[in-house]
């Protein structure tokens, strides 16, 4: 037997599956990111409701494929705002660059950058707000979600099947989230992963005891109506103890955000009495650091202001 040809001829044949192998999987790679291109695309083309056109779908599919994108986009899921990650994205970077030009004339060119950084902040903070805001009105539909929920397994109904019927007779946010839960469970997913990306997504005391009772009852495989009975009355409780707190609080959030509007209406006052004197102030370093020292202090009442006034139920 002639052993040189032979390793040679297994050399070329794996080469060649080698070569193969490698086409195979780039073939391979390449449709599966032209699928999910074309399906972001038809995604971001037209919204999921109303069917509008969306913009900057071009800066919407690199964006997605970031993790700065991504994790934006997970929280614009949280709010249910009706934006893509593309159109997030330009709406604050047109409203950084616009006050960046507004304090600069107003004020004085340093202001910009700083105007620009509190534009950029505050749409990071207005996506906190409108997810909290979402959690607080899905807070408020807890009796309701656990009252129609046992009612409808006290009927001799699926758990499953109540959650889909829970998801029909409520209103956002309740009825789209339990829309969402119901069409995983119909894909397959077990009811633990459905529920447990729920409470992820809108996180809260409420919603974790909800979700606890229920998976531990499909587990067990006990009797749910007595509990959800009990929970429905124990959630409408907190949820007036919530009302009035956040009644009594409303005082302590106006004077957080009026420590803040006091220190941009004093510069106001300070530029309009004497014109130019911003500009004369922030041009020398000594004066640059001081006013972000100002500033800083600012920032730090604020939100001593509002941690002080924090509570929670």
């Amino acid at each position: 037997m002639n052993w040189p040809y032979l390793a040679l001829g297994a050399a070329l044949l794996a080469c060649l599956l080698a070569v193969a192998g490698v086409h195979a999987y780039a073939s391979g790679r390449a449709q599966r990111q032209a699928l999910v291109d074309r399906l972001e695309t038809e995604q971001g083309a037209v919204g999921p409701v109303g069917g509008r056109p969306r913009r900057f779908t071009a800066v919407d599919r690199r964006l997605r494929r970031t993790r700065l994108g991504r994790a934006v986009q997970l929280r614009l899921a949280a709010t249910g705002l009706d934006v893509t990650v593309g159109e997030f994205a330009a709406y604050a970077c047109g409203a950084a660059v616009a006050l960046w030009l507004l304090a600069s004339a107003v004020l004085a060119p340093f202001f910009g950058p700083i105007a620009a950084f509190v534009a950029l902040w505050s749409a990071g903070v207005y996506l906190n707000w409108q997810r909290q805001r979402r959690i607080e009105a899905f807070i408020n539909q807890l009796p309701d979600v656990a009252r129609l929920i046992a009612n409808a397994t006290a009927a001799g109904l699926a758990l499953r099947t109540a959650l889909a019927m829970a998801a029909e007779e409520l209103d956002d946010p309740a009825g789209s989230e339990l829309a969402r839960v119901a069409d995983q469970l119909t894909l397959g997913r077990s009811m633990d992963d459905a529920l447990g990306e729920l409470a992820e997504r809108l996180p809260s005391r409420e919603l974790v005891v909800l979700v606890t009772t229920l998976v531990l009852s499909n587990k067990a495989g006990g009797s749910v109506v007595s509990s959800l009975r009990n929970l429905t009355k124990t959630l409408e409780e907190r949820k007036e103890t919530r009302r009035e707190v956040r009644t009594m609080l409303s005082e302590v959030n106006a004077t957080a955000l009026t420590v803040p509007l006091l220190g941009v209406g004093s510069l106001l006052l300070i530029d309009t009495s004497n014109e130019g004197a911003l500009a004369r102030v922030t041009g020398s370093p000594v004066g640059q650091a001081l006013v972000l020292l100002s500033l800083g202090l600012y920032v730090v009442g604020f939100l001593a202001i509002r941690r002080l006034g924090k509570i929670e139920v």
